[in-house]
């Protein structure tokens, strides 16, 4: 069905296009963007803001003040708590979680029940980024622009930009393309995406995108094996 939002840009209520399914929960005090889809049974708690052209699937869960960009997909049964912050085209797989808490208590040492006000590691998830199915971020981490998570990783450490992690804790494994692809080393320090071509470069720990590069795309071989062109 199509329901009445409030634009995230505007201060005072717009009708907007969103769909949100029968059974699913959808606080009054909630935003959600021109053309996002809530699907059911899933919760966006209060004070959560939503971009455009997001997908919510069916079980998800959104805590109150989380804040997610235009384009990104929180797929079925995943967890997104408070105080999270996701930039734009970010993909939360099925049942994954980004925590809020790293040293998660019931209660505080007094024994009063902890609330939102003991929840200030805000984990940050950049633009592109990729968490896979069922991994868990541990707050506060910070997962870099177009960053890849693996299926069931544990990530307990900051992430940088286009790096590959995987495992329990999460390692880094190597270096992925806006596509998703994981680059090549064509020279040392030097990086191309198989598929688009484009280039990059390594240097103290990060990968950064080259503007223009005279260097030639990577191949595959008859077996699917990436190499470079003469």
């Amino acid at each position: 069905m199509t329901g009445r939002a409030r634009h995230r840009f505007d201060r005072i209520e717009n009708e907007v296009n969103v769909t949100v399914m029968p059974s699913a929960d959808v606080d009054a005090g909630a935003l959600l963007g021109d053309g996002t889809t809530v699907w059911h049974l899933a919760q966006v708690r209060e004070s959560a803001v939503i971009g455009r052209n997001c997908n919510l699937g069916r079980g998800a869960y959104v805590g109150p003040g989380v804040r997610i960009g235009d384009n990104c997909k929180i797929q079925n049964y995943a967890l997104v708590y408070e105080p999270a912050v996701l930039g734009d085209g970010v993909f939360v797989g099925p049942a994954a979680v980004l925590t809020n808490d790293r040293i998660p208590r019931a209660v505080r040492p007094t024994g009063e029940r902890k609330g939102p006000e003991d929840w200030d590691q805000v984990p940050v998830f950049g633009e592109g980024a990729s968490i896979g199915a069922r991994a868990v971020c541990v707050a506060p981490v910070k997962v870099g622009r177009w960053a890849m998570v693996a299926a069931g990783a544990v990530v307990t450490r900051d992430v940088p930009d286009f790096a590959l992690v995987l495992g329990v804790p999460a390692k880094w494994a190597g270096w992925v393309g806006r596509t998703g692809e994981q680059l090549v080393e064509a020279a040392p320090g030097h990086w191309l995406c198989v598929r688009t071509a484009a280039a990059y470069i390594a240097h103290d720990g990060r990968l950064l995108e080259e503007i223009h590069s005279g260097m030639k795309a990577p191949q595959r071989d008859e077996g699917g094996t990436p190499r470079l062109t003469d």
